[in-house]
């Protein structure tokens, strides 16, 4: 691996790559300190202090703690990744989407089009209401002066994160053309990557002042490179399927039957399950912030985060949605339709409507145990915060969708620096003889 690393610096463009995608991420994390106009940054960083519980204290891990910080960037990525997911969900629905997609090249282009422009709309609704929570006075605490939080206040914040919200999807967009890896979620990674060095001193004041045993710290960090060795494991893991094509006569030339394989996923749905059931669970503790009446008190505390409600139900949405957006995203019915168009069949198996069946009924299979990987890690926080006394700062960064991310995201950027090396005869970070590495896609 050593040599893998050292090869790097013999590529030009594979180094170009890697400090243009470098300093771009640098030129994001230095945006976050920067705070949008009229806003007490040191208040509202207190006042997020007991926020790890709530939906704003995901959506500040996801903006790398640019919302407590109330920054230009406090948005964060998150509205195009929403804008994706409904793009994505509407080619299903929309025939004229639909069509778009198979265009090829000049229909990405549209639909990544239209996604800007959705990402525009989500940033100016989100914006509005990060300026009105601000306004009121987040979790009791005043961080906007009263005497400046007229029409003006809200115009110049909503632009603002506007602004720095297209800026952010501009940067994502230059990484993944011009840098190495998916930009997206390089700044994801950042943001949460950026996090690490707080929560390890954290849990050092927690040994030191013996709020931790040592023989449980060391547990706990036996249990995280477990969690994350499962992690590699699972995102690499594929059940390929035995595909043969037969003969074909193209003009005067034969072309002889291949046999290949249809890859799928353990996991084909990513992070995006864990996202969709912890921002459903999270609301109940969201609202019980700004509506202290007795039921919805209740209400909080039933959806409190070690009660065995909340995780019962959180397993349970987790593979709802595992099966939902698998099946918007991948249709047994066209994949079938594509391999009889060319010639393939799964031996065994009769083209057409059979072999779609098939590949349902294996889809489904699998997808059983990658929802359940996924509600195993995402249920880890609250194993280590009930169990071993983690603080929940470090719980949260090695359990649940944070640590899917930095994995997930680390697999595919070394996955496309070692086809680099590949590609120029260069050993990769495995070594000549070793196995490639994969990333989720």
């Amino acid at each position: 691996m050593a040599s893998g690393f050292w090869n790097i610096g013999k590529i030009p463009e594979l180094r170009n790559r890697i400090l243009f995608t470098a300093a771009l991420l640098a030129v994001y994390r230095m945006g976050i300190f920067i705070s949008t106009p009229g806003i007490d940054r040191v208040a509202l960083g207190k006042a997020f202090a007991g926020a790890a519980g709530t939906l704003f204290g995901i959506f500040n891990m996801f903006s790398g703690g640019a919302f407590e910080q109330a920054s230009i960037f406090a948005l964060g990525i998150m509205p195009y990744i929403s804008s994706s997911i409904i793009m994505q969900l509407l080619t299903v629905v929309i025939p004229t989407l639909e069509r778009l997609q198979k265009e090829g090249e000049s229909g990405r282009n549209k639909i990544n089009q239209y996604t800007r422009y959705g990402t525009i709309v989500l940033s100016v609704v989100q914006g509005f209401g990060v300026t009105n929570f601000l306004k009121s006075g987040p979790f009791g605490t005043q961080v906007v002066d009263p005497a400046n939080s007229g029409p003006m206040f809200y115009f110049t914040t909503i632009l603002t994160l506007v602004a720095g919200t297209t800026f952010i999807m501009w940067l994502g967009e230059q990484i993944t053309e011009r840098g190495i890896g998916n930009g997206i979620s390089l700044l994801i990674f950042a943001g949460i990557v950026a996090r690490f060095p707080e929560s390890v001193k954290e849990t050092y004041t927690y040994v030191k002042n013996q709020m931790i045993e040592p023989l449980n710290a060391l547990v706990l960090i036996a249990m995280l490179l477990f969690v994350v060795s499962v992690i590699i494991f699972f995102e690499q893991a594929q059940r390929r399927i035995p595909v043969q094509y037969a003969k074909r006569l193209v003009g005067k030339r034969t072309y002889a039957g291949q046999s290949t394989h249809l890859p799928l996923k353990i996991n084909p749905s990513g992070v995006i399950p864990p996202i969709f059931a912890s921002s459903l669970l999270m609301l109940p503790a969201t609202i019980g912030q700004f509506a202290p009446v007795d039921f919805i008190e209740k209400l909080t505390e039933f959806f409190s985060m070690d009660a065995w409600f909340y995780n019962t139900t959180y397993v349970l949405l987790i593979i709802f949605f595992c099966y939902f957006y698998t099946s918007v995203t991948f249709n047994p019915v066209d994949v079938a339709d594509n391999m009889k168009k060319y010639g393939g069949y799964i031996p065994g198996i009769r083209p057409g409507k059979k072999t779609a069946e098939y590949i349902d009924h294996v889809l489904s299979r699998i997808v059983f145990g990658g929802a359940l990987y996924l509600s195993a890690v995402c249920v880890m926080p609250t194993i280590l915060i009930n169990k071993f006394d983690a603080p929940q700062s470090l719980a949260y960064f090695f359990g649940g969708t944070s640590i899917l991310i930095v994995v997930g995201v680390a697999l595919d950027t070394v996955r496309q620096i070692e086809s680099h090396l590949i590609t120029r005869h260069y050993d990769g970070f495995a070594g000549s003889k070793g196995p490639r590495i994969r990333g989720r896609r």
